[in-house]
């Protein structure tokens, strides 16, 4: 089994950390004053910001805002910006208002990675990939030089036997995030090879009633299945002998016990964007022993909601597409109960139920792929924060 690379990673040795690590781009995409928040903290300072791309902007002048990404990642690497961490993973321990989440930054093998419904690959998607969201994202990747991971995989460890297995060594980093992202600490795993060793054995530790799986994409499938394409687009040049150790079929992720205990499921909530709330509202019908809220101007009225989650989001998700290819407006994917209550002064609100995560990979094996958008892993400010790198070029 080689679905786990052993990385070289990139971190920054002079950098004021608070300012260099930003939240993942993907969080905040109807708040456009949470990020220009960042970019006034940011300045002139080296930041991971200056490496990727809020998603909020991804209409507003990509082939400048991608021009400057791939400037400024050619910048850092030529005036040494970075250090190099070898032979390694890095623990991250990451302290918000849930606890402390422990993960492993790792570098997975893209070719054990399968974002299609029914996979049987040890890498793979818990939710509906939208194949229209790759090709922007292809853009913004295919001429980088280097990754910064907001991916965060998931695996099944119920004894905790891989957290066991790690034999710590230096400190890296530790420091306070900024925009009330917590406090992370980093430290360099000395012995890697074991623990990738222990998070092998999951796989014969763990049956599922279906073929075995190692991973599944909690946070980031897309861009995840954004690095896939753009490996089967790179490895088209190469010799079998090139693609084995080339750089970009290994992605930078952190892995983390779904077990964890500060790693909490929270339910992605649905924004429609419109003018006739109320109308939304009243053609909305479901039923079931779970409970939903649904939010105009701030106001909640509680609701029905079917008891199986996931079937209930999918009959949900069809009405908005028909809602909207009726009456117009814009559907927007909310981490947050706080969040959408505010923005739904833009049109009408659905506060989802959360699911559970006991018998989570049971249910991806047999079931197949959750619906787009059905969990989170926690509030949007305890989402992967960009920290560390690894070169995508040789």
């Amino acid at each position: 089994m080689k679905a786990i690379g052993i990385p070289e990673i990139l971190l920054p040795k002079n950098a004021d950390m608070s300012v260099w690590a930003v939240n993942a781009c993907d969080q905040f995409t109807s708040d456009e004053n949470y990020w220009r928040e960042v970019e006034e903290l940011v300045g002139d300072k080296p930041s991971a910001l200056k490496l990727i791309y809020p998603e909020i902007y991804l209409k507003d002048n990509p082939e400048r805002r991608i021009s400057e990404i791939n400037a400024h990642m050619t910048e850092y690497l030529q005036s040494g910006v970075f250090d190099s961490v070898e032979g390694g993973f890095i623990l991250v321990e990451r302290t918000t208002q849930s606890g402390t989440r422990t993960g492993i930054v790792l570098a997975i093998d893209l070719e054990d990675y399968d974002y299609r419904a029914g996979s049987s690959a040890l890498i793979r998607s818990t939710e509906a990939t939208i194949l229209e969201r790759i090709p922007p994202r292809v853009k913004i990747r295919e001429h980088a030089q280097i990754e910064l991971p907001h991916v965060m995989l998931l695996y099944d460890d119920r004894t905790d036997s891989v957290l066991k297995a790690v034999r710590r060594g230096n400190v890296l980093y530790d420091f306070d995030m900024n925009m009330n992202g917590g406090h992370v600490k980093g430290t360099y795993i000395a012995n890697a090879e074991e623990v990738r060793e222990a998070l092998y054995a999951l796989c014969d530790m763990n049956d599922y009633g279906g073929k075995p799986m190692l991973f599944a994409v909690g946070d980031g499938n897309h861009s995840l299945a954004t690095a896939k394409t753009c490996w089967e687009n790179i490895k088209k040049g190469l010799t079998a002998e090139a693609a084995a150790t080339y750089p970009a079929r290994f992605a930078l992720v952190e892995a983390v016990n779904i077990f964890d205990p500060a790693l909490t499921f929270e339910p992605i909530h649905r924004l429609v964007k419109t003018d006739k709330a109320e109308q939304f509202i009243s053609g909305f019908k479901t039923k079931g022993n779970k409970r939903a809220y649904v939010v105009v101007g701030g106001k909640l009225s509680e609701i029905p909601f079917c008891d199986d989650v996931p079937d209930g989001i999918r009959q949900l998700d069809k009405y908005i597409d028909g809602f909207i290819a009726e009456n117009g407006g814009e559907v927007d994917y909310i981490h947050g109960e706080q969040e959408i209550k505010e923005l739904s002064r833009l049109g009408a609100g659905v506060i989802l139920p959360a699911i559970a995560k006991d018998d989570f990979f049971r249910l991806i094996v047999t079931g197949g792929n959750l619906p787009r958008k059905t969990f989170s892993m926690g509030e949007g400010n305890e989402k992967r924060y960009y920290i560390e790198a690894k070169k995508l070029v040789k």
